[in-house]
């Protein structure tokens, strides 16, 4: 369903015990990124309006899901910051593909890839952390991440056929892997 090839290792479910904090603010920056960059593919591709439509939901859905962290971190007392980032995001993008339409191809996968881990993510949280508040929302979040991931894994088709697209679905999911394997500095959504 995902089309993630690895699981979310137990060292950072570990990890993420003593810096849960850090995790809610990197959570909050996700949103916010995910907003972004569907909106950028409306910018990147106004001349498509289904994929504009689909946007707007996702763009309207990852605001709501940022307000919705920034909401939980004020009453918990922290404040809202820049984190460094985890170079997650910064290494799939730079597979992208240069030249059209396999840039739109790779920028729909990349997205899709990244809510198929935040889905897992948020899955394992939910699961994982002892506080009710926090289980529940992770909880709440995954149907929205599977959704979009889904969205965006649909909407590559507008710009290749379908063995084509699963085939660099694949290839991406595969690096993906490989970049968490690698690990990260910093305990984040996406280290």
């Amino acid at each position: 369903m995902l089309s993630l090839q690895s699981e979310t290792s137990a060292r950072w479910l570990s990890q993420i015990d003593d810096h849960l904090e850090e995790l809610l603010i990197d959570h909050a920056h996700c949103e916010k990124k995910a907003a972004g960059t569907a909106m950028n593919l409306i910018f990147a591709y106004v001349e498509n309006e289904d994929l504009c439509r689909e946007m707007v939901e996702i763009v309207n859905e990852e605001l709501e899901h940022f307000e919705l962290v920034l909401d939980l971190l004020k009453r918990r007392g922290i404040r809202f910051r820049r984190l460094t980032p985890s170079s997650y995001g910064r290494k799939l993008n730079d597979l992208v593909r240069k030249n059209e339409p396999q840039r739109a191809v790779d920028r729909l996968l990349v997205a899709g890839l990244i809510e198929a881990r935040s889905c897992e993510r948020f899955d394992l949280l939910s699961q994982h952390v002892k506080d009710s508040e926090l289980s529940e929302f992770y909880g709440s979040l995954f149907e929205s991440e599977a959704r979009h991931h889904s969205t965006y894994v649909r909407l590559a088709k507008y710009f290749a056929d379908e063995a084509t697209v699963h085939q660099r679905l694949e290839e991406l999911a595969a690096a993906e892997a490989a970049i968490l394997a690698e690990g990260d500095a910093v305990v984040r959504m996406h280290s």
